[in-house]
């Protein structure tokens, strides 16, 4: 059972930076999705990709991972990149 520890990424369309102090306990899939004959819809069996677990830091995840035998591996949030331009620079 493996899972992957991350934080979610800030939304590019919007300014706001909310639910992105969370870290996330995600489990990887264990079988590959396929589709169904009837509807065409894909799905698997697999019940763990349901699965999101919210962790106020890093450490509280991974303390939850040792304790429970998961294999799991932490993904760092990118840094933020701010480019700083002055409005006028857009009709140079």
């Amino acid at each position: 059972m493996a899972a992957r520890i991350f934080q979610r990424p800030k939304n590019a369309m919007q300014s706001g930076r909310a639910n992105t102090d969370r870290w996330i306990l995600e489990f990887e899939p264990a079988e590959a999705k396929k589709p169904d004959p009837l509807t065409g819809w894909a799905g698997s069996g697999d019940t763990r990709q349901q699965v999101q677990l919210f962790f106020p830091d890093a450490v509280a995840a991974t303390a939850y991972a040792v304790k429970y035998g998961i294999a799991a591996r932490i993904e760092q949030t990118p840094p933020r990149r701010l480019k700083i331009q002055a409005y006028a620079d857009n009709f140079r």
